[in-house]
């Protein structure tokens, strides 16, 4: 399995997925080992709007895990396969372990503005 996180500076989570700076790709075994860690480039523009869905299909990637992210990212990303994980904030690495014990839930919120940069509350 795949796991796909938007990064930015300091192994952060991006709160904006369509505008991070690059991408990380955990592998992962079916114990929930991590194998490897991809970096991967973040396309131009919004990620709604860019190819980035296609391209995660492609790599095999089945989950991302997102700060703030808008209905039509997350209309695109399962489209092609992908479940998201929404409202995640914090350190990369430590998501994904939460995530691969089950302590990781949806935020059950999307974010509806381009112009934010938080990530969306609970409510």
């Amino acid at each position: 399995m795949k796991i796909a996180v938007p990064v930015k500076e300091n192994n952060q989570i991006d709160a904006h997925f369509g505008h991070c700076e690059f991408y990380q790709i955990y592998e992962v075994s079916d114990k929930n080992e991590v194998l490897s860690i991809q970096k991967m480039d973040s396309p131009q523009g919004c990620g709604c709007k860019s190819n980035i869905a296609e391209v995660f299909q492609n790599e095999g990637v089945k989950f991302m895990l997102a700060g703030g992210i808008g209905d039509g990212a997350i209309s695109k990303l399962n489209a092609h396969g992908i479940s998201v994980v929404r409202n995640c904030s914090g350190d990369v690495s430590a998501l994904v372990q939460q995530y691969l014990a089950g302590e990781l839930k949806d935020g059950g919120c999307n974010c509806q503005s381009h112009a934010h940069d938080h990530i969306c509350e609970n409510h």
